[in-house]
């Protein structure tokens, strides 16, 4: 049977839950995950967990509030003026709180996303945290397949 390594090709399924035990990602109930570690697919705590499973494992881990997505960052909170928002994106669009908004990256190749927190007199208070930041989250997994 083969053994996870850094960089090692894996078939899986997996879940992912929150701290109120409410599924984030759950691959259990339909077609499994095919991933490369390393890749940036899974949080570093999370496939430092898979590093020496063997293949047919099937595991649970929690990880402590923080570890998996990072602590909480109060500097990722800010305030965007609606006239900016308007002008690089749509110009008719309505934010609420909860909303999520894409903002393409400064070399406009990628996107990240801020959810709107706080709605001003012409400004948006967007959350850029990943939304399990500062949260322990449990990762199980069902490992078919290492490569």
């Amino acid at each position: 049977m083969s053994t996870v390594r850094p960089g090692s090709f894996l078939t899986l399924h997996y879940r992912l839950a929150g701290p109120d035990g409410a599924d984030v990602i759950n691959t259990f109930d339909g077609k499994p995950a095919t991933l490369s570690l390393g890749s940036g697919q899974l949080a570093p705590a999370m496939e430092a967990r898979l590093i020496g499973l063997v293949e047919g494992t099937r595991a649970a881990f929690d990880l402590p509030a923080g570890e998996a997505f990072g602590e909480r960052n109060g500097q990722l909170l800010q305030k965007v003026r609606l006239a900016l928002l308007r002008e690089h994106g749509d110009p008719d669009a309505q934010y609420a709180v909860g909303d999520v908004v894409q903002f393409p990256t400064p070399d406009g190749q990628g996107a990240y996303a801020g959810v709107v927190r706080e709605v001003g007199e012409g400004w948006l208070l967007f959350d850029f945290n990943h939304p399990l930041a500062g949260q322990p989250v449990r990762f199980e997994v069902d490992l078919l397949g290492v490569l």
